[in-house]
């Protein structure tokens, strides 16, 4: 990512760089972010945040430039960018990108209709969901239908871009001001990965040869095409379409950035387009719109929050536990299971639910015995269950779990804190737990099993890790200790991953001090 803007006031310089990039774009990837609110309530969250990733010529003719504007709704004057935003919204000049942006849409509109910007937001046009993109990437298999199943937003930048997203931020509180750098990164990222699967998507069509032209009924003109003659053959095309990122990206990159902006276009082809389109969009982008463009259109039951029609379920005449869970769990009252006083063994051991996992991570790295459920999706009772099996604190963020706090006494606990790092201290701090630095990267992060008494030397690792794990050639000449798993067998030595790891947990933990 070049660059990131933050858009607070109409008097900024970000202001008028995201004017000028409107302006100049012909591909914009949407996406917002608002504050979490409880379900069903009477009216429509208020978005905090408009991130607009644009795409745009650079200095000079052999460059793109890719900023992306984060559009403070919190601190600008909404009347000031009301406009603005409206018009990209509908310009034919400009494609939207977004996934599945029709709540955004929905959102927004209600926003700006609350401060005096009426009518809001109707309509996106034209509008390309990154879902369909994905679906056209996908191997076309004869006879086979493609899965309706709509996959998240990190599933597709992991399956086309070979990266992977972290939602950890997600369900933040995006109304609070000053927004973090982790927070800011995280937004910036949502709307400019849509823009780099659009060229992935782009580059395929330009590897298949006339797969876009054939099924709009147009012709490419007969300009030399470079990077497309190298795939001209059926074994080339198919060997590319199913690239992953590393190879996508490089060939994105590999391709001129003026070459689709310098395919000629005839008379007759550009005034089928609409005014100034033509300049504005390059060509292969042009015949992607005519095909795949589509369009978000809100009706006036869109813009009415839906009221939840459930009638309350029946008294099944158990005597349940009746206070709310913001009652519940949300200060520790102790003593754990592994009190001694209790009977306990003195060794605090905890079970992350699947909304903490990565907590469970980060408690096994500063040496805490830390366990996950045994299936990926359990029930509620697997998880009393195992907890209570194991003599193990739960811990959750699911404000449900709460509920059954009177079937496990001290033995659960909500977790407040959003990021993991705040999390660990968070918990180090509620239960008292005694970390150390001779304790950091002294559990096996991958299963929570303990490591062997005796570390094993290079040749010994080699031999452990036979058809298993591979040592890398570098670490032969180092004279390095390798530990073991006693229950996985993952070999670990002490790397420059290793010394970074326990130098982070020595900063989180605060042990230095």
């Amino acid at each position: 990512m070049e660059s990131i803007h933050m858009v607070s006031s109409p008097d900024s310089p970000e202001f008028n760089h995201l004017t000028r990039a409107l302006t100049h774009s012909s591909v914009i990837g949407l996406d917002a972010e608002w504050k979490p609110i409880r379900t069903h309530q009477s009216t429509f969250p208020t978005v905090s945040l408009l991130q607009i990733a644009c795409q745009l010529p650079g200095d000079d003719d052999s460059s793109v430039e890719s900023p992306v504007f984060l559009i403070d709704l919190a601190s600008i004057p909404l009347q000031s960018i009301y406009q603005l935003i409206r018009d990209a919204f509908v310009s034919p000049n400009i494609l939207k990108l977004g996934f599945r942006f029709k709540q955004d849409l929905v959102y927004l509109s209600s926003t700006f209709c609350a401060n005096g910007c009426e009518p809001g937001f109707d309509r996106v046009e034209p509008f390309l969901d990154i879902t369909s993109i994905y679906n056209n990437l996908q191997p076309k298999q004869p006879g086979r239908r493609l899965s309706k199943q709509t996959k998240s937003l990190a599933t597709i930048c992991q399956e086309v871009l070979g990266i992977s997203l972290s939602k950890e931020l997600q369900c933040s509180d995006w109304s609070q001001r000053p927004l973090t750098e982790e927070q800011m990164q995280y937004a910036a990222v949502d709307a400019y990965c849509l823009i780099h699967i659009l060229e992935v998507f782009k580059t395929k069509a330009v590897t298949e040869g006339n797969s876009v032209e054939s099924a709009t009924g147009l012709q490419l003109s007969p300009v030399d095409l470079g990077l497309k003659q190298i795939f001209d053959t059926q074994q080339n095309s198919n060997k590319m379409c199913g690239i992953k990122f590393g190879e996508a990206l490089e060939m994105v990159q590999a391709i001129p950035p003026d070459f689709c902006k310098t395919i000629p276009i005839s008379d007759e082809e550009a005034t089928a387009l609409p005014p100034d389109q033509a300049n504005r969009m390059d060509y292969m982008l042009s015949q992607i719109v005519r095909k795949y463009g589509d369009k978000i259109l809100l009706s006036e039951s869109d813009r009415k929050p839906k009221i939840s029609r459930k009638k309350a379920k029946k008294s099944s005449g158990r005597v349940a536990n009746t206070r709310s869970p913001a009652e519940v769990g949300e200060e520790w009252q102790g003593p754990p299971p592994w009190d001694v006083t209790s009977g306990g063994d003195g060794c605090p051991k905890f079970l992350c639910d699947v909304m903490v996992e990565g907590l469970a991570k980060h408690l096994r790295c500063v040496g805490i015995d830390a366990a996950v459920p045994y299936s990926k999706k359990p029930e509620s009772r697997d998880l009393i269950e195992q907890a209570c099996k194991e003599k193990r604190v739960l811990l959750t963020r699911d404000a449900k779990l709460l509920r059954h706090d009177y079937l496990l006494k001290n033995q659960i606990y909500r977790v407040k804190s959003l990021l993991k790092n705040d999390q660990l201290v968070e918990v180090i701090e509620t239960f008292q737990l005694e970390i150390s630095e001779d304790q950091l990267m002294s559990r096996c992060t991958k299963c929570n099993g303990k490591f062997i008494q005796k570390p094993l030397t290079t040749e010994e690792a080699v031999e452990a890790a036979k058809g298993f794990q591979v040592i890398p050639n570098c670490l032969f000449n180092k004279n390095l200790e390798f530990w073991q798993c006693m229950d996985c067998k993952q070999l670990y030595w002490e790397g420059t991953q290793y010394r970074n790891a326990v130098q982070k947990f020595v900063d989180v933990c605060k042990l230095n001090e």
